[in-house]
């Protein structure tokens, strides 16, 4: 395994304690599922703002290729991720546990996994409107997250609806009861990078 869907948020909506605290989540999950040895990152941007910065989702992950627990190649490389031809969606992108995450048309659907990032694994510009809650830190009504649908399904068929990692922003704010409003759960995919 080198690739899950956390089963999992903070709990916390869109504060995951930064990037720091999202990574360590993405070890804990990876750690009680048995895999060891690996360090595991959060595939999360971070926007130039507030003296933070930037950082790329794409270049904290490693170079690939990455498998989920069942085996079944995910993408070859980061390049083959952000394409077209990657092998995210509701059959392959399981959580650490095996188990297929609830997309749309499940009750409850949590396909909006935080991202933070635009469809090529980029952040968005220190000058943008915030889209990271705050670069992960915030749980209130303030602030919006951006978010991927793991499944690839959106109420249109238009590729920002069914983009795995840019599909849309969070509405009503970055709290647990915003991010399950818009049918997620506080959920961020995790990658090995060695």
């Amino acid at each position: 395994m080198s690739f899950f869907i956390s089963s999992n948020g903070s709990g916390n909506g869109a504060d995951l304690g930064g990037l720091a605290g999202a990574d360590q989540l993405c070890q804990r999950l990876a750690g009680a599922a048995g895999s060891s040895g690996k360090t595991w990152r959060a595939y999360l941007s971070v926007q130039g703002k507030d003296g933070a910065q930037t950082v790329n989702a794409r270049d904290r992950i490693g170079t690939g290729p990455w498998h989920n627990v069942k085996g079944v190649r995910i993408a070859s490389d980061v390049d083959n991720l952000h394409s077209a031809n990657n092998n995210v969606n509701k059959e392959t992108a399981l959580n650490e546990k095996g188990q297929v995450v609830q997309g749309r048309g499940d009750k409850p659907n949590r396909h909006d996994i935080l991202t933070g990032s635009r469809t090529d694994g980029i952040a968005f510009a220190a000058g943008d409107p915030d889209v990271t809650c705050g670069n992960w830190t915030r749980s209130g009504a303030e602030g919006v997250a951006v978010v991927g649908h793991h499944d690839r399904a959106g109420p249109t068929s238009d590729p920002w609806a069914t983009s795995w990692n840019s599909s849309h922003q969070s509405r009503g704010g970055c709290s647990q009861k915003a991010l399950i409003g818009t049918g997620g759960d506080g959920l961020i995919y995790c990658f090995a990078a060695n």
